[in-house]
Order: C-alpha cells, then sequence, then structure tokens
C-alpha cells in the first residue's frame, strides 16, 4: 500500500476492535485540489479531504483489524461498501478518529462496522464528534479465488496488502506485528 490514510492506531483489541487517527493537514496536496481557488468566479480556495480518501482511511482501520486476526498472513482486499454516510467535511486542523469492530469473521473474509469522528481543533471544548458511518467487506483473496482460481488471476505469494508501510505503522503505534 502505498498511501496510507491513517497515522497512528491508538487502541487495537484483536478479532474486536481497532481505533486509529489521521490528521488532517493542509500540507497534504489532495487537499489543494479540492476546492481551488477560482479567482474568476470569486470564489476561495476550500480544502477538504475528499471523501474516498475517509472511506480508504476506514477500509484501512478495518482492513488491519481483519488481517491482524490470522497474523497477517492472509491477503485481505476490500470486496464491498454496504454502507458509507458522512455528515461533515473534514478540513485542515481536524482530526478523524476510525472505529472498526469486527461483526464477522471466517476463512473467507470478514464484516466490519465503522464509526468517523472528527476532532476540530479550532474548537476543543466539542470533542470527537461523530461524522458518519461505514459499514464494509473483506475477502481473503487467495481462500475465496484459489490463488489462480475461478478468475484465472495469478496472485503473488507474498503478501501484497501488509507491506512495510503498515508495519511500520503498526511498529510506531507499539503494536507488535505476529
Amino acid at each position: 500500500m502505498r498511501w496510507m490514510w491513517i497515522d497512528r492506531v491508538v487502541e487495537l483489541v484483536p478479532r474486536q476492535k481497532m481505533v486509529a487517527v489521521k490528521n488532517v493537514s493542509l500540507a497534504e496536496e489532495h487537499l489543494h485540489d479540492h476546492f481551488a481557488a477560482d479567482p474568476s468566479r470569486g470564489l476561495a480556495a476550500l480544502p477538504v479531504m475528499p471523501t474516498s480518501l475517509i472511506l480508504e482511511g476506514m477500509a484501512q482501520t478495518a482492513g488491519i483489524l481483519v488481517g491482524h486476526a490470522e497474523g497477517f498472513r492472509e491477503k485481505v482486499i476490500l470486496a464491498k461498501i454496504t454502507r458509507a454516510e458522512i455528515t461533515r467535511d473534514a478540513v485542515p486542523g481536524t482530526t478523524l478518529r476510525y472505529t472498526a469492530t469486527m461483526d464477522r469473521f471466517d476463512a473467507i473474509g470478514a464484516s466490519t462496522r465503522g464509526i468517523v469522528e472528527l476532532f476540530d481543533h479550532a474548537r476543543p471544548d466539542r470533542g470527537f464528534t461523530q461524522t458518519g458511518e461505514i459499514d464494509l467487506i473483506f475477502s481473503h483473496l487467495d481462500n475465496n479465488q484459489g490463488g489462480a482460481g475461478r478468475s484465472g488471476e495469478a496472485f503473488p505469494e507474498h503478501n501484497f496488502v501488509f507491506g512495510e508501510g503498515f508495519k511500520t505503522l503498526l511498529r510506531c503505534s507499539g503494536i507488535a506485528i505476529p
């Protein structure tokens, strides 16, 4: 995984729950495109984190929870977004908190429920406020496709999903890698 959309894991209860945070910063290039200033129309820049990246942050949080359950031996991929509701924009100077809980886990995959909360550092008295719900289904790729199974696609033997970036994130968060 090249792009990390979570900064730190703050809690991990194996096979049950994971909490991660993402600090939104104006230093992130994608914010400059969402939404750039348009002087010809008199519009100032309005940098917001795209909802698709908020979804990806939850997918990474829940995916690590699912992968951790079997010591990262499985190639865990996002199979389906069953619910995604985001009610507030994340802007520079805010922190997103992703809480993923595991509903189901078996040999073919897992389902998770997620809550997204937002902390506005300009209004710390409000604390974290819920800004979304994201429910996801994950697949254990090799168990569902049989390596070069029904799809005819041959997948690498090594775990290309949980690479060094995720291992570094876990180590920096004080979590032992099985």
